[in-house]
């Protein structure tokens, strides 16, 4: 059973009796001496599918819920339904646009290493690879002998996910992105 500092996005947690899933986590200092870490979560609750907040300090000690990842890849999109393959059996998981709106913005149809997380066999997150490939829609054009400075100028990928490329970037260029801090590694 793991202590609150260290949780992660994506686990699952057992809370007051519910199942939840962390969305994402903020962790605050109080200002005195000796003041634990507090940990506030933003949850979804895997039964009803609401919003949760739950704060914790740094040393409450909670339970996780047994997760499992399957391999999968993007299959389709109907209506408002984004249908993922399992790579394995070839088995169907199906999300709501709503619950998975942060994670399109980093999904194409070559994506690699994507995972579906099940919780009691019902899927219930994805879980993107470290970094993607995606390609550049639109930026402001490339500067003839600009370097690789900290100069940077906004950039729209294919997802609609806008970053901050150097300048000698154009469009067109496939570009490395790091999905967890949506920033840009280093051209394909």
């Amino acid at each position: 059973m793991p202590k609150a500092s260290e949780l992660k996005k994506g686990f699952a947690i057992e809370s007051n009796g519910k199942t939840l899933l962390i969305k994402d986590i903020e962790v605050t200092t109080p200002g005195g001496r000796g003041g634990a870490k507090i940990y506030k979560l933003r949850c979804t609750d895997l039964n009803t599918g609401a919003r949760v907040d739950e704060r914790y300090k740094s040393d409450d000690v909670l339970g996780t819920v047994e997760m499992n990842k399957r391999a999968a890849s993007f299959s389709y999109v109907d209506g408002d339904e984004y249908i993922f393959m399992d790579n394995e059996d070839y088995s169907q998981f199906t999300f709501k646009q709503a619950d998975i709106e942060d994670e399109l913005q980093f999904i194409t149809e070559e994506i690699k290493g994507l995972h579906v997380v099940l919780v009691d066999g019902t899927a219930v997150a994805l879980e993107l690879p470290a970094a993607v490939e995606l390609v550049i829609e639109e930026t402001d054009p490339s500067i003839k002998g600009a370097s690789a400075s900290a100069r940077t100028k906004p950039a729209r990928l294919s997802t609609g996910l806008t970053v901050q490329v150097p300048e000698y970037i154009a469009t067109g260029d496939r570009v490395v992105v790091n999905t967890a801090e949506r920033k840009y590694m280093n051209r394909a």
